[in-house]
């Protein structure tokens, strides 16, 4: 690889970043950017930003947050997969939990890592990742192997993610054009899948988990 002027390899690593965290948005793309190999060329701010940053910009690797407003790191993954396939993601987040780790993979996440270990380690994974590798935090990896996977059915989560804010069972079934009666079902099994009383504690639990 040939260096250009100032020892910056002439093909570096494009990276976009995604993180509503200002601060921590900034200190991630300049550790990166002191890096020989890499370049963040893209910096948002919310999850239905990624994809047309990506579309501009044309990144290697896209470094995204879970907890993203617009739509999550993990919507945006299965965004980017379908949108910019030879984009490759890392997910690196505060959500070290298992059930989030299994949602990335779906997603088409290349790894996942937490957000407390060194920027070596996090340069290293974006290298690792570009070449096809899958990169997870071990840790986390053997949790999710213990957990299994979640109990929740792509409709019972979606009933969960929409009782937020106090949606009444109309607005949800408006909301996901289906009958009062079925979001009633649904919520009736997520409830007992989750062991909980009622549904808000329901989300509470399927979020501890990384279900929702």
């Amino acid at each position: 690889m040939t260096d250009m002027p100032g020892g910056r390899p002439a093909k570096c690593v494009r990276v976009l970043l995604a993180e509503d965290q200002g601060m921590t948005r900034g200190a991630l793309a300049l550790l990166l950017g002191m890096e020989p190999d890499i370049e963040v060329v893209a910096q948002v701010a919310a999850g239905d930003e990624v994809v047309n940053a990506a579309l501009r910009s044309r990144p290697d690797v896209a470094l995204l947050d879970i907890e993203l407003p617009g739509r999550s790191g993990l919507d945006a993954a299965a965004d980017l997969r379908e949108e910019v396939s030879d984009c490759r993601v890392l997910i690196l987040t505060t959500c070290g939990r298992p059930g989030y780790l299994r949602r990335a993979m779906e997603a088409g996440a290349a790894g996942y890592l937490v957000k407390d270990g060194p920027v070596e380690e996090l340069a290293a994974a974006i290298r690792r990742v570009l070449i096809g590798e899958t990169v997870v935090d071990p840790a986390l990896a053997a949790a999710a192997l213990d957990a299994g996977p979640s109990p929740l059915t792509g409709p019972e989560r979606d009933v969960l993610n929409a009782s937020v804010d106090g949606a009444t069972v109309a607005d949800i079934a408006a909301e996901l054009r289906l009958s009062e009666s079925v979001v009633r079902d649904y919520l009736s099994s997520a409830i007992g899948k989750t062991g909980t009383r009622n549904r808000m504690e329901a989300v509470r639990e399927a979020r501890q988990q990384g279900w929702l």
